[in-house]
């Protein structure tokens, strides 16, 4: 891809290179190499980009016309439809995902679930009356009105981007906001595709605008620091979260965040075991790069040693090298500082005293690419640091407990709470459990809570808020009480 060809920023409704003309190379990560070019933007660009939804807000139809909204978002969403097979080779390059993986949350189900915000802003109750009131004898009618939050930050990660960028931007927009997203400097190109296809539709100028850098950290905190942005959105790490606390703190912004997570799959004794254990698999899904994914594995230790067992086949068992597969779910993680994170973590648990049953090997040696080999820990006890920390690989560690109690008190000793799940043969008394597990979202037997209607986000540690579903709505929301 030549400097002409590469993506392009998308600001005050047009597409257009960076203010300086500076690309950077987007790397596959399933190769190692170079997989085209992405605009590098500068403070100057953010600064347009900042002012741009500022002006948007403040001085069009954009926040209070919701038919403008929705007729708007309902061609973006089109756009971005028909444009879905030209990019998806990019999408694939850009994050390592497979290429059945775009069928999923990589591409086209992100694309379909932007109908509902869209079909919330239609029937939202935007404003609600409380009748009369009678302060100090005087009669007097008062309105709760709910209006759109202002110029909304969205600083997106690169495990699922194209996912993440629309569930923040569509409620945002939905909502009456205008957005500036930031897009992780690994996956640019999700972010691109909808400043394409943003042009292509006409959305308002300044409604909505991508940024990309190379930049992993000063771009963003302009956006966070800028006293022109009313909200940050943010999903990333925790240590990331912490610092856009503190950056965003002077300007008193609200903020959203969503953030890391090391959740507990409980696997109580009347589980059928061999069926129970492939959702221990699930730390394979997209190389385990996922916040929500179930990275511990609570275990009955009367089981233990059978467990562990079925678990060696089935690891060992796990397809992936092929990126165009449409069976495989597992790519390479997505770049060498990744690759080399989670191979620390491995060395880690091997220092710790913790079993290496199957996996651990890095083969970039062999592939040219960031794999790692589907990895499970044994002998591992709650405290050890591959028990506590994310490692964001496909890495899965399994505990023993002795009782109902005791697995409840594993799962729940960890700085985060963003998922979790359980397997019983006993819905009622997987239930009862459930109540127990302080996160956020939680599955029984497999049921997947994931959906465009369901509030996602986690206790603890693992962020602030909720996305999707009305309360992800909601965030994008003020409210005001009229008196007349």
């Amino acid at each position: 891809m030549s400097d002409d060809q590469a993506s392009r920023l998308y600001i005050d409704g047009i597409l257009r290179p960076a203010a300086d003309r500076l690309t950077y190379p987007v790397e596959s990560p399933v190769t190692g190499t170079a997989a085209g070019l992405a605009a590098n933007a500068s403070h100057a660009d953010v600064d347009e980009a900042i002012a741009a939804a500022r002006r948007a807000f403040d001085a069009t139809a954009w926040s209070a016309d919701v038919e403008l909204r929705v007729q708007a978002l309902r061609r973006w969403q089109k756009a971005m439809q028909d444009l879905a097979d030209d990019w998806r080779d990019r999408i694939m390059a850009e994050s390592g995902c497979t290429r059945l993986m775009t069928h999923l949350l990589h591409l086209y189900k992100p694309l379909e679930m932007m109908a509902w915000p869209i079909a919330l802003a239609e029937q939202y109750e935007w404003e609600r009356d409380l009748s009369l009131s009678l302060p100090m004898g005087e009669a007097r009618r008062r309105l709760v009105v709910k209006e759109a939050a202002g110029v909304i930050g969205a600083i997106t990660p690169w495990n699922v981007p194209l996912q993440i960028n629309i569930a923040k931007a569509a409620s945002a927009l939905a909502a009456g906001c205008t957005v500036v997203l930031k897009a992780a400097p690994d996956t640019p190109w999700a972010a691109a595709l909808m400043g394409e296809a943003a042009a292509r539709a006409e959305l308002p100028p300044g409604v909505f605008n991508v940024i990309t850098s190379h930049d992993k950290a000063a771009l963003g905190e302009q956006i966070v620091t800028d006293r022109r942005v009313d909200v940050i959105s943010f999903t990333g790490s925790t240590a990331v979260g912490r610092r856009i606390m503190e950056a965003a703190a002077p300007t008193l912004k609200r903020v959203f965040l969503e953030l890391g997570g090391k959740s507990a799959n409980i696997v109580l004794d009347d589980a059928d075991l061999p069926m129970a254990l492939q959702t221990g698999a699930a730390v394979c899904f997209h190389a385990g790069q996922g916040c929500a994914l179930t990275t511990r594995l609570l275990v009955p230790r009367s089981r233990y040693a059978e467990a562990i067992g079925i678990l060696k086949d089935m690891f060992e068992a796990v397809p992936f090298g092929e990126p165009n597969s449409m069976e495989q779910v597992m790519g390479p993680v997505v770049s060498r500082a990744q690759y080399d994170r989670v191979l620390g973590y491995i060395d880690a648990g091997k220092a710790e005293g913790a079993r290496l049953v199957t996996g651990g090997e890095g083969l970039l040696s062999q592939t040219g690419g960031y794999y790692i080999r589907p990895t499970l820990f044994a002998d591992v006890s709650n405290d050890m640091q591959i028990a506590q920390e994310e490692i964001f690989g496909p890495v899965l560690v399994v505990i023993p407990f002795d009782d109902d109690d005791d697995a409840v008190r594993i799962a729940n000793d960890s700085p985060y709470g963003l998922s979790g799940a359980i397997q019983s043969g006993d819905p009622e008394r997987a239930l009862r459990l459930a109540r127990r597990v302080r996160t956020g979202t939680l599955s029984i037997n497999g049921a997947s809570y994931f959906g465009p209607d369901a509030p996602f986000g986690g206790y603890k540690q693992s962020g602030i808020g909720r996305e999707m579903g009305l309360e992800g709505f909601e965030e994008f929301l003020q409210t005001r009480i009229i008196a007349l």
